[in-house]
């Protein structure tokens, strides 16, 4: 680390204004639970790599074939990251350089499809995401989406009702995958019935792709054509994604993406999403994955045991959403998503299936336990942070309860330090 507090120490001086806005971050995050699903705190080997020269480089292109010269220490981080991730999902091709996770989605509809082509995808409300064919997303404006829901009752998916509207539809292409579903896909079944409308399966797993790599979660890449996913979240790596195909999709995702979408790719980004490739392939990374299930459970059983509903009564993955209805709260989660964050508890305002109010004012919280535990808590410590959560929402407008909770919340960070020895914390 000692290049990068140097690197602090010269920011400090250049540029005090950020400098103070990265450290009170730094204090923000270590005293508070971060509980947003799609957050997670790297390694130190992950910054490491971030902050590198590679960031001065433009190499457009692929390994060995390059627009730029000077590529050649560039070609080896890039291939290191492409193996490592093939081995960890099995893939048979692999590419690196998308920038983030709505990107490679836009990459992998502008490989297989074509401008105003009918695919299916997630409603958004129910647990899917904007690029999974929102209407005010280009996977919703340029193409035509017909979006699939989850049962009014259970509030599960039915593979019967999707084979039965698959039919009907006959799409080009299926999209798999959640953003805000807390139980587990079945991505078989959505071969089966892609297979028997004759469309491309295409999965995005950006929330579950540890949970798939080290077996705990069903693994898409065999029952997929496309499978994309970011390398933040359960991956524990840098922000941005990568997209894994079958072989006979390899050119058509690689032109795609460039130069299709993108120009030269973020050279720094690859040799830390390579590092985190590394530690996913590690023993302790499959126990850690398994810990943010437990975790999971056990913070959804803390707040349904303190009287708070919860989407499908439980979760399977990282997340779970907070059903505000039943506490006279519809529309109110902007309000409650606050009310936490001041008690430094971070969580995001969310829809619940069949959302009765807007999505800027939606009836649910979503909230995951990747970052948290990454900081080393376990299933006692959910059953605190569970009260503390159930305390603030019951009296979301008491800024003694909300004191009363934050108070209570430090005392517990403390025992977790993060990043030991960052004195830019401090």
């Amino acid at each position: 680390m000692v290049v990068f507090l140097a690197m602090m120490d010269d920011i400090s001086k250049t540029d005090p204004e950020i400098f103070e806005a990265i450290k009170k971050e730094g204090i923000r995050i270590r005293n508070g639970v971060e509980l947003i699903p799609s957050e997670n705190f790297v390694s130190k080997a992950v910054l490491q790599a971030y902050a590198t020269f590679f960031t001065n480089k433009y190499s457009e292109g692929y390994p060995g074939k390059r627009y730029y010269g000077g590529n050649q220490y560039v070609d080896v981080v890039e291939n290191l990251a492409i193996e490592r991730a093939r081995k960890l999902f099995g893939a048979e091709h692999v590419n690196v350089q998308p920038y983030s996770g709505s990107p490679a989605n836009q990459a992998v509809f502008f490989a297989l499809l074509n401008l105003g082509d009918a695919f299916m995808g997630f409603d958004l409300s129910a647990g899917g995401h904007l690029t999974h064919g929102s209407p005010v997303n280009f996977s919703g404006k340029h193409y035509k989406c017909i979006p699939y829901n989850v049962d009014k009752e259970t509030e599960l998916l039915d593979y019967d009702k999707i084979m039965k509207q698959a039919k009907e539809a006959k799409p080009k292409m299926i999209l798999s995958g959640l953003t805000a579903y807390p139980r587990k896909i079945d991505f078989r079944a959505f071969r089966e019935i892609c297979d028997e409308v004759n469309a491309y399966h295409f999965a995005d797993i950006a929330h579950i792709a540890g949970l798939c790599a080290t077996g705990l979660h069903q693994n898409p890449v065999p029952y997929c054509d496309v499978v994309t996913t970011t390398t933040h979240k359960t991956l524990r790596g840098p922000r941005g994604a990568i997209i894994m195909c079958r072989e006979q999709h390899a050119q058509a995702i690689d032109k795609a993406v460039f130069p299709g979408l993108q120009g030269g790719p973020h050279d720094h980004v690859n040799a830390a999403k390579a590092v985190a490739f590394k530690e996913a392939l590690q023993p302790d990374y499959k126990k850690y994955c398994g810990q943010i299930v437990k975790n999971a459970k056990a913070l959804a059983d803390s707040l349904m045991g303190n009287g708070l509903e919860l989407v499908t009564g439980g979760t399977d993955n990282h997340l779970m959403v907070i059903k505000l209805v039943n506490k006279g709260l519809a529309g109110k989660g902007k309000e409650v998503q606050n009310a936490l964050g001041e008690a430094e508890i971070y969580v995001n305002k969310n829809t619940i299936p069949y959302e009765p109010n807007t999505p800027f004012n939606p009836s649910g919280i979503r909230l995951g336990t990747p970052a948290i535990t990454t900081r080393g808590m376990k299933e006692s410590e959910m059953k605190v942070i569970g009260e503390c959560i159930a305390k603030v929402i019951g009296n979301h407008t008491d800024k003694a309860v909300i004191e009363k909770a934050k108070n209570d919340i430090l005392e517990l960070c403390r025992d977790f330090p993060l990043y030991p020895g960052m004195e830019v914390l401090r």
